[in-house]
């Protein structure tokens, strides 16, 4: 056994996949053009292995394939929070389910707790790459990884667990201690437009032209104008919890240096810490943020 068969099978061991997902039997050399054909197909690098991304993207992909899909609906409140070490902060927004909440979502590991009110600099954007909130857990829950909150394709914001806790989710012992994370939902991908607009959540905007850290990226699926608005409301109640500043950093489109090395307050997209990532491509933070100050 060579040592990519060996990878994929720890990655299937831990993640849940099976060869038969790409359409093999074993793990071979046909599994690993299988692998390679998806990864093509989905813009990712072609080295045949099952890492994160990968899963990632063929869990989006069977997700649309299942037409059992179900939708939760979270009664509107005018009267609702999210929890910052252990106090209820108020949000100004009407869906949103706490992992206390009954139907919301709950992470038990995958993260490091905190005591005393942790010094929060910035606050880090991603896209999940799924179909909606509830996969995006499940997927974090085989990765054995975490963010803390989620937001849904009707706008429910989720929190998973008390944003005073340590989540892993910016890809770095210090960048994790140093912010908070949300996942918006997002399956990236224009082939997945349909599955939107079956499943009642209406066609999400189509995204051109977009640029990041020098390149521009092929059309991809915008946010909902709803997850937008989500998403200034959680921006100020975590503001407020955390007194981070409503600004950006000076590099709008790649890695920032400042942001790397711990010397920036504000709030950022997961690309200003990391080159191999591209979220939140064509997050406007700045045109946001006025709405908020």
């Amino acid at each position: 056994m060579d040592d990519k068969d060996f990878y994929n099978q720890a990655s299937s061991s831990k993640l849940g996949w099976l060869p038969q997902d790409f359409g093999c039997d074993h793990f071979d050399d046909d599994l690993l053009k299988a692998i390679k054909i998806f990864q093509k197909e989905n813009g990712l690098k072609a080295d045949g292995l099952c890492g994160p991304g990968t899963y990632r993207r063929l869990v989006a992909k069977k997700e649309s394939e299942d037409n059992k899909h179900k939708r939760y609906h979270c009664a509107d409140s005018d009267d609702n929070h999210i929890i910052c070490n252990n106090q209820e902060i108020k949000i100004d927004w009407p869906r949103v389910l706490t992992y206390k909440d009954m139907g919301g979502l709950k992470l038990t590991q995958g993260f490091r707790r905190h005591s005393g009110k942790r010094d929060v600099k910035y606050f880090v954007n991603h896209w999940d790459v799924c179909l909606n909130s509830e996969t995006c857990v499940k997927v974090l829950r085989k990765r054995g990884i975490s963010v803390h909150f989620c937001i849904d394709n009707d706008g429910t914001i989720y929190q998973l667990m008390d944003a005073n806790d340590i989540a892993w989710h910016a890809g770095g012992s210090t960048w994790n201690a140093d912010s908070i994370g949300v996942e918006i939902t997002n399956a990236y991908y224009p082939k997945y437009q349909n599955w939107y607009k079956k499943n009642g959540y209406g066609e999400r905007p189509i995204w051109s032209g977009k640029e990041v850290h020098g390149s521009k990226q092929p059309d991809f699926l915008g946010f909902y104008d709803v997850q937008l608005d989500a998403l200034k409301a959680l921006w100020k109640s975590i503001h407020v919890a955390y007194d981070i500043p409503l600004v950006s950093p000076v590099n709008k489109k790649t890695v920032d240096p400042f942001v790397t090395k711990g010397k920036f307050r504000g709030f950022i997209n997961h690309y200003h810490l990391k080159k191999s990532k591209i979220d939140c491509a064509g997050l406007d933070i700045d045109l946001l943020l006025k709405d908020i100050k």
